[in-house]
Parts: structure tokens; C-alpha cells; sequence
């Protein structure tokens, strides 16, 4: 067996604008090869708001995704509703603390913060959202916010993010296929998803 790494973060933009291909590239892989998602950690926790600047810097690449992704939706309403904060380790801790309950619920719990924030324009780095996402998945409310908050979920994101800079990986979505010990980034193409099982077959 090779093990397909998925480093990610779930508010990072262009992970969203990755998931159709992503979808595919789950659903044709050969036999031989498991998927492992890492959690890469894109923002620390802050209650700090962003600056105007920053959030005009994300405006804008929300917007050069949809030039390069034409089909990548974004709710440009989110920043008249939010004071946004530069902070997804939430979100990534609410991935782990929806897993400890179910493991199969994992893309399923990204996506949901995913929808929420790029369609619904809600905040992820807030704990009700997260907490709104678990409860549309039937998840065990009370468990999931003791879990959001654990020292032991804190412990695993920092265990997959050291993880991903082990194999230098420090950009999201970045694939890396490990075969016999050796690692191969594998380039990531958005738009066709035989560019990127082309690699992994070859």
C-alpha cells in the first residue's frame, strides 16, 4: 500500500476551489492507494479582528481563485456580516473533535465548515458555527465541545501540522504520495483531475 497525504485547512479558499477535483481524484485512485488527511494549520488562534487590509488581501484572492477556478463560489457577504478574525485553528480542531466520534465523518464535517463559511457567510473561527456544522451532522453536541477544547485535540493538531513540515509542506491543499518510505509531492492541478492520477499511476 502508498499513502496519499491531503494537507488542508478547512478555510483555506483554495482548498474549497480544490474539492471537485479532489472528489474525483478520492473516487478513481487505484486500489493500492490510502488516503491520510492532515490538518496543516493555516492561522494560530486570535481574538484579534483583521485589519481592513488583510481582509481587502483575502477579498482579493477569493476573487483570483474565481478567475482561475471559474466554478468556485464565495459569498462576498461574509465580510459585511463578520468582524473576521485570521484564525483557523478552530476549525481544524472541530475536523479532529468531529473524527474522535466518527472517522467517516471527516470530509463531511469539512465540508460543512466550508459551506457555512464560503456560501453561508458565517464564521468558522467562532465556536457556534463549529458547533452549528457538528449538529447538522448529528453529531453528540456536548462530547464534540468538550473535544473542541481538549488538550489532547490541541496535541493532534500540532502532531499533523509538525507532521506536514516533515515533509516540507507548508502551502495548502499540497498532496505528497508515500511509497516504500520515499515521499513525492505531487502538483496540483484545479481545474483536471488526469493531471494529478497521472502522477500518482506513473
Amino acid at each position: 500500500m502508498s499513502t496519499l497525504y491531503y494537507v488542508h485547512d478547512p478555510m483555506c479558499s483554495w482548498c474549497w476551489a480544490f474539492r471537485p477535483v479532489w472528489q474525483e481524484v478520492k473516487n478513481r485512485l487505484p486500489a493500492n492507494i490510502e488516503v491520510i488527511y492532515l490538518l496543516g494549520g493555516l492561522a494560530p488562534d486570535t481574538q484579534t479582528p483583521m485589519t481592513p487590509a488583510m481582509q481587502q488581501e483575502i477579498r482579493s484572492h477569493w476573487k483570483a481563485i474565481q478567475k482561475q477556478v471559474p466554478d468556485t463560489m464565495f459569498n462576498f457577504e461574509f465580510w459585511q456580516q463578520n468582524s473576521p478574525r485570521r484564525s483557523t485553528y478552530p476549525a481544524c480542531r472541530a475536523v479532529i473533535a468531529a473524527k474522535n466520534q466518527n472517522t467517516s465523518i471527516e470530509d463531511a464535517i469539512i465540508h460543512a465548515i466550508q459551506t457555512a463559511y464560503y456560501l453561508h457567510a458565517k464564521n468558522p473561527s467562532d465556536d457556534e458555527v463549529l458547533i452549528g456544522c457538528a449538529e447538522s451532522l448529528g453529531l453528540d453536541i456536548p462530547r464534540f465541545k468538550d473535544d473542541l477544547h481538549a488538550s489532547s485535540t490541541r496535541e493532534q493538531l500540532f502532531h499533523e501540522i509538525k507532521l506536514a513540515q516533515s515533509m516540507q509542506i507548508f502551502s495548502f491543499p499540497s498532496l505528497v504520495l508515500k511509497t516504500n518510505d520515499n515521499i513525492y509531492p505531487i502538483r496540483i492541478d484545479y481545474l483536471n483531475a488526469d493531471k494529478i492520477l497521472t502522477q500518482l499511476k506513473g
